[in-house]
């Protein structure tokens, strides 16, 4: 079985560019946590800055809505964030294998929009809700919102859009504002 440091890792959950997600357990019957750990050896100091970034913006929130930050580690010589796991998956693996019904396609929707406003109350802009950032428990059907690395607080947010060729978020998703070319700042909406 792999191990990360001291957890032993259940399974991977998901590979992105610059982290690899984790389902993991230490060996001491505590209960299984998620490992989302950079994924070089030797990572950018970009990678690294918007990993405790995320970090910085998840640790303080506390909302049955909001996949909880609950330390930030080095597994193996690698920085990872533990968060809690509530035995949930994807949005976006769910729709793969299942077709919601009108109900649960609301039952989502409504917990989401109890994320967002409890996020906006404190001022805080996702910027990157989709499918595969949204978390779903299958048995207790609740919902949780994750991947906070390029969240900002609102009083923070520098509206001045430097880079019209880098947009940070995924386009598909993201709001006419957040991309910079339009004659809007950013904001809670």
């Amino acid at each position: 079985m792999l191990t990360l440091s001291e957890y032993q890792i259940i399974s991977t959950l998901h590979e992105g560019v610059e982290t690899i997600i984790y389902r993991g357990q230490k060996p001491t019957d505590s209960p299984p946590v998620i490992l989302k750990v950079l994924k070089a050896e030797y990572p950018t100091l970009e990678a690294i800055t918007r990993l405790k970034h995320e970090y910085q913006i998840s640790q303080n929130l506390d909302s049955e809505q909001i996949v909880k930050a609950i330390r930030i580690e080095t597994f193996d010589h690698r920085l990872g964030i533990v968060l809690e796991d509530f035995g949930g998956e994807s949005l976006a693996q769910l729709l793969e294998i299942e077709t919601l019904s009108l109900q649960a396609k609301l039952n989502i929707a409504l917990q989401i929009v109890k994320a967002l406003q409890y996020l906006h109350f404190h001022h805080i802009i996702h910027k990157d809700i989709k499918p595969s950032n949204i978390i779903i428990n299958s048995q207790t059907k609740q919902v949780k919102l994750t991947d906070f690395g390029i969240a900002t607080q609102l009083n923070k947010e520098n509206p001045q859009f430097n880079n019209p060729n880098s947009v940070e978020g995924t386009l598909a998703y993201m709001s006419p504002e957040q991309t910079g070319r339009m004659n809007r700042t950013l904001d809670y909406r």
